[in-house]
């Protein structure tokens, strides 16, 4: 069954600094119809306006992940990293037995664009961790690239829960494929353009929750398609 989470029905936030969209239930945002799937938790669709952000702040007992789609993001925490997040690069935290951290958009002009993605872990209180990489446009051209996972195998990032999620960017017309053993999940989240997923149309900002398949078929729709799939237990 693949259940179709539209791009204009989800949640909205909005500051002078940024616009958010929310797939699920977040802050003030409430929807009991929408609180997750599986272990995903947020999916949030930020626009950070020149020189905004988030202030320091605490998280604890997350999974954590930045993919950052346009301009930039600086990023400072309480383990110690003090770096810049660009787009094309991926952003994970394990928040663990806790963690503070803060991401500001440096340029004074130009906004940025990030999806923040929350899972839960695999257990509580584990230690905090981080880790971020790029994954350029060449890797993710018409396949499916595997960006985070479990083990951290094909170079991904390692993140402490059972999900492997992956990253494509579709010419129209080029299909990618994911199979699915009968026990597992998935979720699809288009970023820019538009795909098919198992002749299902979906534009950007559209989401799907996949259960009992076992076979996903994403096909491009748009000149260039960029999403996220997750394989989820």
């Amino acid at each position: 069954m693949i259940t179709k989470r539209p791009s204009d029905e989800r949640g909205r936030g909005q500051l002078d600094w940024l616009q958010t969209r929310f797939t699920f239930s977040f802050d003030q945002y409430y929807d009991p119809d929408h609180m997750g799937f599986r272990g995903l938790r947020v999916i949030n669709d930020d626009r950070i306006a020149g020189g905004g952000g988030f202030p320091l702040h605490p998280h604890r007992d997350m999974e954590i992940i930045t993919y950052m789609l346009d301009g930039a993001i600086a990023h400072k925490d309480s383990m110690g990293n003090v770096t810049t997040i660009s787009a094309g690069e991926v952003q994970h935290m394990s928040a663990g037995t806790g963690i503070r951290h803060s991401e500001f958009n440096p340029s004074p002009d130009l906004g940025a664009r990030l999806i923040q993605i929350w899972i839960m872990p695999r257990e509580r209180n584990l230690k905090p961790g981080y880790g971020q990489k790029l994954f350029s446009r060449t890797e993710k051209q018409n396949r499916l690239l595997l960006i985070a996972s479990p083990d951290g195998r094909e170079e991904s990032l390692r993140m402490e829960q059972d999900v492997n999620l992956y990253a494509s960017v579709l010419d129209r017309d080029q299909q990618v494929e994911l199979v699915l053993t009968p026990a597992r999940y998935a979720w699809l989240q288009v970023a820019r353009g538009s795909v098919s997923l198992n002749a299902m149309d979906l534009a950007e900002g559209d989401g799907a929750s996949v259960s009992g398949e076992t076979r996903l078929a994403i096909r491009g729709a748009a000149p260039e398609s960029e999403f996220l799939l997750f394989d989820l237990n």
